[in-house]
């Protein structure tokens, strides 16, 4: 039996005044109205209505009822209103992961000119260096950065990609020398960005020569950041693959340098993650057409300005 259906036919049998009345509004047959409070009746074990050929009239129970299924009715209205709002019109709170070291550099910034456009939507924003259960952790979207995506059931839509350089401090090279293909780095005190995702112990380099693979088999300092690792090589530690957007600072200020210029590392793809596409909520919605819009175009940006450190 579907109870609130039958209330909606009970209630409106008692505004119309009769069954054929209230079958007539809810398109429907009288003998279905007659039905659907008889079902209530049985249900409730309780006469909510006392019924003559020529007129209808509640009973004391029936009024009771009546005020209930009424405020019940507009309950589900008010309830329907606002998730067919939510559909419609982005608000409320969107909670929100990144990666850590990409999300403090490109998506709170994106977060800031996202707000400005809808400015009902509050943000709650998660930093961290994994991959969340978007399901059991209650995100609304994940924004991760990996060579690619395991098979999550989860609905993805690539941004981007990202690639990271060699870095290394003026004041090692000085003391180490100046290494000319990724098989000098063999030579140097080489340093590991750790995650607990991955280990990125093999750093593969794009260059004049195509793919050259080089593995950090003994780092003499490994971190689980990416802008820890940039403090860590602008102390002269050692050499360093860092994702551009962690380096720039550093090249800008001249306390690193772009070793290897000509070579380009570890290009990684950059995800948005969402449970669903159907129904979906329109401050989820607008805002993964958001990062759409805006990410990679402050990506090709970013990749531009690079090209002035190449061969500095």
């Amino acid at each position: 039996m579907d109870t609130l259906q039958n209330m909606r036919v009970f209630v409106r049998v008692v505004e119309s005044g009769s069954f054929t009345a209230a079958a007539q509004h809810l398109n429907t047959t009288t003998a279905y109205a007659s039905r659907a409070v008889s079902d209530l009746e049985a249900h409730l074990h309780t006469r909510l209505l006392n019924r003559t050929t020529r007129r209808i009239a509640l009973t004391e129970a029936g009024e009771r009822y009546l005020q209930r299924c009424q405020q019940i009715l507009s309950y589900v209205e008010e309830a329907e209103a606002e998730a067919s709002d939510a559909h419609a019109r982005p608000s409320g709170k969107l909670r929100l992961h990144a990666m850590a070291s990409f999300g403090m550099h490109y998506i709170v910034p994106v977060v800031g000119r996202y707000q400005r456009r809808y400015p009902d939507v509050s943000v709650d924003l998660t930093l961290a260096q994994r991959t969340p259960d978007l399901l059991d952790e209650g995100f609304d979207v994940s924004v991760v950065v990996g060579y690619d995506l395991p098979d999550s059931g989860l609905i993805s839509q690539r941004l981007g990609t990202v690639f990271s350089i060699a870095c290394a401090s003026p004041a090692y090279l000085e003391r180490r020398g100046v290494p000319s293909t990724p098989a000098d780095l063999a030579n140097h005190s080489c340093l590991r960005i750790v995650t607990p995702a991955s280990v990125f112990d093999k750093w593969n380099f794009d260059g004049p020569n195509g793919m050259e693979t080089f593995t950090v088999s003994a780092p003499s300092f490994q971190v689980n950041g990416a802008d820890s690792m940039s403090v860590a090589v602008r102390e002269g530690m050692g050499i360093a693959v860092l994702p551009t957007y962690a380096a720039m600072r550093g090249l800008e200020s001249g306390e690193l340098v772009w070793i290897l210029p000509e070579y380009t590392a570890m290009q990684l793809n950059i995800y948005a993650l969402y449970p669903s596409r159907q129904y979906l909520d329109a401050k989820i919605r607008t805002w993964v057409d958001f990062l759409h819009d805006e990410l990679p175009a402050t990506l090709a940006a970013e990749q531009a300005a690079m090209r002035k450190f190449a061969h500095a």
